[in-house]
């Protein structure tokens, strides 16, 4: 079994952060272990607060791991400061991280800024690492500097962020209103397009984060970039699909739909 490792915020409400990266991972038949970098009080209806992790028990949370076990692929999540990004990066870079996955996690849902904005610019410098960035289009404005609307401003806008160091870029379509097709720019600068299938549903949380941790626990198994991302495209609407109250607001997606409807939950 590939062991794959989430950097990344907790999610007490379970739907996104770590909670939702280790159910994605687990689906995906790896081993998934986490790096906490924040912890945050939320439930579905937003988030309410957030407690940055010390410095050092972050680098020491990667040190430790990377010194006893093989790990075949990194997601990135929630970063929310230019220290903790400047930690994580050069932590990283010591450990001889490969194959990292950046979900350039900015805003909640709710519209909570988990990102600060002065570390803008210390994330723009983290994409060097990453050999995929998988912003959706407000991030991609944020970090391209730029409007997007179309189709052709997404390809634009990730040829600017592939310039910023990243290997792969993924922007992802779903704040569209005409369509939610995702622009995939390879290494070899080659464009693909991933159409996409919309569902009338407020259950989304955690929808970026499953999607990164699903891409980065097949490229942890070897699979390409494009492959991964197809495949996470497929499981990600699948888990919209079969998404699911949990409370007042908006709710989690379907990570484990064999499981739940084995055990008697009906999504219909």
């Amino acid at each position: 079994m590939k062991k794959v490792l989430t950097i990344a915020g907790s999610d007490s409400c379970g739907g996104a952060g770590i909670q939702a990266d280790l159910k994605a991972m687990s689906a995906q038949g790896v081993y998934g272990m986490s790096v906490i970098t924040a912890i945050t009080a939320q439930n579905s209806m937003g988030v309410f607060a957030v407690q940055e992790v010390d410095l050092n028990i972050i680098k020491k949370q990667i040190e430790v791991l990377y010194e006893d076990i093989e790990i075949s692929s990194v997601k990135i999540g929630m970063l929310s400061s230019s220290e903790i990004i400047k930690v994580v990066y050069e932590t990283l870079k010591n450990v001889n991280g490969k194959n990292i996955v950046i979900d350039p996690v900015m805003v909640s849902k709710s519209g909570y800024y988990l990102l600060k904005e002065e570390a803008i610019e210390a994330l723009k410098e983290f994409l060097k690492i990453g050999t995929l960035v998988t912003p959706n289009i407000p991030e991609a404005e944020i970090l391209a500097n730029m409007k997007i609307e179309s189709e052709e401003e997404m390809i634009l806008a990730a040829k600017k962020i592939k310039k910023l160091g990243t290997k792969n870029v993924l922007i992802k379509g779903g704040h569209r209103e005409d369509n939610c097709t995702d622009i995939l720019l390879t290494e070899e600068n080659e464009i693909i397009k991933l159409l996409g299938e919309r569902f009338e549903t407020k259950n989304t949380h955690g929808t970026g984060c499953t999607l990164s941790s699903t891409i980065a626990s097949y490229i942890g198994k070897g699979y390409s970039i494009e492959k991964s991302v197809k495949i996470g495209k497929r499981y990600i609407t699948d888990a919209i699909k079969n998404s699911f109250s949990i409370g007042e607001g908006v709710g989690p997606v379907g990570h484990f739909v064999d499981i739940y409807k084995k055990a008697g939950v009906d999504f219909e």
